[in-house]
C-alpha cells in the first residue's frame, strides 16, 4: 500500500506530511530532514530575523523546502518575503493575519502558497483567493491558534475548499491521526509537535526531554509567555505550551503580571538561558502524549507512514463487499 493524495502531488512529495515551521526549532536541518525523508519541510521564519534566515536556508543546503511565517509580523518586515522568495522555496505558510497583500508578490515568484486558518470565514478567504493548499488548524494545536476542535473542524472546512487540498494540523503525532485526517477528507497533515524532539530540532535538549515526559493534559493556553517576551500578539489568539511554574503564577492572574511585568521579564529571559523549563516556554500540543523518545526526524516520518498505512487496511476490513448486503 503506497498513501498518495493530491498533496504530494502538488509539492511533488512521496508522503503527505508537513512540518509545522515552528518559530526557533523548526531550522533548516530539521526541514532538510523532513524533506529527505519523503515530506515538505518547513523552516519557522517567526518574528523576523534575516541573518538566522539565511543561516537556516544555508543549513538546509540542497534539500527541497519551504518556509513559514507569521503574517501580521511579516507585513513589519516585508524584506524577509523577499529574503524567502529569493532562495526559491518549494512553499511559504502564511498563518495568523491578511495573506492577501503578499499574494501577488508570492505569485510572481512562482512559490506555492499555504494558508493556515482558524476558521471557516478565513478558509473562505482562503478559497476565494485561489491559494495551493489551507492548512486547517485546531485548537489542539502547539503554539498560538484559534478554538476550533480538529475532528469537526477539518470535514467543514474541505467541504468549503472544494478542490483545494486541506491540510489537517493539530493533535496530529503519528499514523493513527494521519490516517484519521485522510478519512475527514484533508490531503495530508502539518506535524509540530512530533518533530519537536527531533534530533534535528532547534529546541533545547531540556524543552525535548520536558517534551517527552510530558502529557497533553499538562499544556494549556495562555498569552502570559506572549506578554513577557514582548510580543504584541492580536488578542484573535493565545499559546498552547506545556504547564509549568510560571504559568501557574500568572496565567490566573494576567493584571497581577501586568504589575510585575518588568521583573518577570528579567526572571524570564534568565531561565531561557539557562534552558529553565520550569520557567521558560516549552511550546507543544495536546499530542505530546505521542512523543516517546528523541530520534531522528526521518524515523519520526517513516513510523508515521508505515502506521497510516496499517490503520487504513484495517479500516478497510471493515467495510463488507456489496456482495454480501
Amino acid at each position: 500500500m503506497f498513501i498518495r493524495t493530491p498533496l504530494c502531488d502538488l509539492f511533488g512529495i512521496e508522503h503527505p506530511v508537513l512540518l509545522a515551521p515552528m518559530a526557533g526549532v523548526s531550522g533548516g536541518a530539521l526541514a532538510a530532514a523532513v524533506s529527505r525523508a519523503g515530506g515538505l519541510g518547513l523552516i519557522g521564519g517567526g518574528y523576523g530575523d534575516a541573518a538566522w534566515l539565511n543561516r537556516q536556508f544555508d543549513a538546509a543546503g540542497d534539500a527541497r523546502t519551504g518556509a513559514g511565517f507569521i503574517t501580521w509580523s511579516l507585513a513589519r518586515q516585508p524584506h524577509l518575503l523577499e529574503l524567502a522568495l529569493e532562495r526559491a522555496p518549494a512553499a511559504l505558510m502564511l498563518s495568523f493575519g491578511d495573506f492577501r497583500p503578499f499574494l501577488p508578490r508570492i505569485r510572481d515568484g512562482q512559490t506555492k502558497l499555504i494558508v493556515q486558518v482558524q476558521t471557516l470565514d478565513q478558509a473562505r478567504e482562503a478559497v476565494d483567493a485561489g491559494v495551493e493548499a489551507i492548512v486547517v488548524q485546531g485548537t489542539e494545536a502547539g503554539g498560538h491558534g484559534g478554538a476550533r476542535a480538529t475532528l469537526p473542524f477539518v470535514p467543514a472546512a474541505v467541504d468549503i475548499a472544494g478542490k483545494i487540498p486541506v491540510i489537517a494540523a493539530g493533535g496530529i503525532a503519528d499514523g493513527r491521526g494521519l490516517a484519521a485526517a485522510l478519512a475527514l477528507g484533508a490531503a495530508g497533515v502539518l506535524c509540530g509537535t512530533a518533530f519537536f524532539a527531533s534530533g534535528e530540532s532547534l529546541a533545547s535538549d531540556n524543552a525535548k526531554q520536558a517534551a517527552v515526559r510530558g502529557s497533553g493534559g499538562d499544556t494549556e493556553r495562555s498569552s502570559v509567555f506572549d506578554m513577557v517576551r514582548g510580543l504584541d500578539w492580536p488578542s484573535d489568539w493565545n499559546m498552547r505550551t506545556m504547564r509549568n511554574s510560571f504559568t501557574q503564577r500568572w496565567s490566573k492572574d494576567i493584571d497581577g503580571l501586568v504589575r510585575n511585568l518588568a521583573g518577570e521579564k528579567v526572571r524570564f529571559e534568565i531561565a531561557r538561558a539557562a534552558d529553565d523549563t520550569d520557567i521558560a516556554a516549552v511550546i507543544v500540543g495536546e499530542a505530546a502524549d505521542l512523543i516517546r523518545g528523541i530520534e531522528p526526524a526521518q524515523a519520526t516520518l517513516h513510523g508515521m507512514i508505515l502506521q497510516a498505512e496499517d490503520c487504513l487496511r484495517r479500516i478497510s476490513r471493515l467495510v463488507e463487499p456489496n456482495s454480501k448486503r
